[in-house]
């Protein structure tokens, strides 16, 4: 008689991690959501004998301060983005991806929407032009639109370095954290000695790689992995440490201040955000998951880029409408900072918020579209990445015009298409912001 073999027990598997970190797209959208509420609120107009004049509502206020400790996201921003980059490129090299598909996948998801975005406010600085807007008015206006895509040329900077960053990071983690900071701190010791401001400027790129490196190791699970008294340690001695820079004077304590250059003081603000969410990272994850909070998520993880390359037009055509209001009906406009104007700040920002989203919702297929292939060659990549970059500076340094307009959408154009994205990278994701 044969005995018929026991049939075998199966080996049971662990869940595998979900490929989205429901919780870190919550806190990134809430950071997309920190940028428009703070950019809202700091757009001014008022209507002098000489006309409208578009300001900084906060140029001298008290209240930015206080402000900026809550709304000052970009520190996490870019720990986020080097989170979720160094998952994507190590998910891409499992499959066999190469870091030119990592990159050129980058600057087709971050270029692509901005590039219409750009094109139409040309076109609406030349309308304006035409219809006889104030030269004046209409330089304010662009450079005020301008001002933002800072972080835009950041992104793509540090993103097209994730490759070489990670490779650092896999080698020498510490060290390369440590060159990058130490860095950020040097750039300001040179700028405060020297007196030359333009010397800060440098560190747009040591700062931000340095919070990107940090959020390698959250990545990497090191932070998660220190026990809980390591983690509040180190957060309360970086805001102690943050604090004692306010006091002696060393950085200001209005965190915008310290955006424009960039400062090292924005590694502490980094520390003590990084820290805060890996010791509340579980209760995040669970609140995520709640309906209104995965709606809110997924709304703004679709349309990330459009929100931030949409806000400040939308921002700025409020500004002139209330201003035409004014001229119209003789209504005086409250002065910037009074209780008037405070009190018509929660309509402001609800509006600014919903015209914001129906202007993305509109142009989320420039987000989400799949993009083509990309060139195999890292040379022709890199010189796409330059000419991409060097269209945002244009509008940075010599701000929004009809004709700086046209020549960065010129630019970022041909960087598109010198980055055509390769089928190693193909399987398409959801938002320029939302790099998992």
């Amino acid at each position: 008689m044969t005995i018929a073999p026991a049939p075998r027990t199966a080996t049971p598997t662990p869940p595998q991690r979900p490929l989205r970190d429901t919780g870190i797209d919550l806190v990134r959208a809430l950071c997309v959501l920190g940028v428009v509420l703070l950019h809202a609120i700091m757009v001014g107009v008022t209507v002098t004998d000489a006309g409208p004049l578009f300001e900084n509502a906060s140029d001298g206020s008290w209240w930015i301060t206080p402000l900026s400790w809550v709304l000052q996201v970009m520190p996490l921003f870019f720990v986020i983005g080097g989170f979720s980059g160094l998952l994507a490129h190590r998910r891409l090299r499992q499959r066999g991806g190469t870091a030119t598909g990592f990159v050129a996948g980058r600057l087709h998801r971050l270029l692509r929407p901005a590039v219409l975005t750009v094109a139409v406010v040309g076109l609406a600085l030349a309308v304006l032009t035409v219809i006889g807007v104030p030269a004046d008015l209409i330089a304010t206006a662009g450079f005020r639109y301008g001002q933002p895509l800072w972080f835009l040329g950041v992104f793509v900077l540090c993103q097209a370095l994730l490759p070489l960053l990670a490779a650092a990071h896999e080698r020498a983690p510490f060290a390369t954290i440590g060159a990058l900071a130490a860095a950020s701190v040097l750039v300001d010791s040179l700028r405060a000695a020297s007196g030359i401001d333009g010397l800060g400027f440098l560190n747009l790129a040591f700062v931000w790689m340095t919070l990107q490196q940090l959020g390698f190791f959250l990545a990497d699970g090191r932070i998660d992995a220190l026990g809980r008294r390591t983690r509040i340690v180190a957060v309360s001695g970086a805001a102690a440490l943050l604090a004692a820079t306010f006091v002696t004077g060393v950085y200001s304590p209005d965190l915008i201040a310290n955006i424009n250059p960039p400062t090292a003081a924005l590694l502490l603000v980094g520390i003590v955000h990084t820290g805060l969410l890996s010791l509340h990272r579980e209760r995040i994850e669970r609140f995520s998951r709640r309906p209104l909070a995965a709606a809110f998520t997924d709304f703004v993880t679709r349309r990330a880029m459009s929100i931030y390359l949409w806000h400040m037009p939308v921002l700025l055509s409020m500004a002139g409408l209330s201003a035409t209001f004014s001229l119209i009906t003789g209504a005086a406009l409250p002065a910037l900072g009074s209780m008037d104007w405070w009190a018509g700040r929660p309509l402001w920002l609800v509006t600014a918020l919903a015209l914001t989203a129906v202007v993305a919702l509109a142009f989320t297929r420039f987000e989400t579209q799949p993009a083509p292939e990309a060139t195999k060659s890292g040379r022709v990549l890199v010189l796409g990445a330059f000419l991409g970059l060097i269209g945002i500076v244009l509008l940075l340094v010599l701000g929004t015009s009809v004709a700086t307009a046209v020549i960065a959408v010129a630019l970022l154009a041909v960087a598109l298409r010198l980055a055509r994205r390769s089928p190693e990278a193909c399987a398409p994701q959801r938002s320029s912001f939302a790099i998992t």
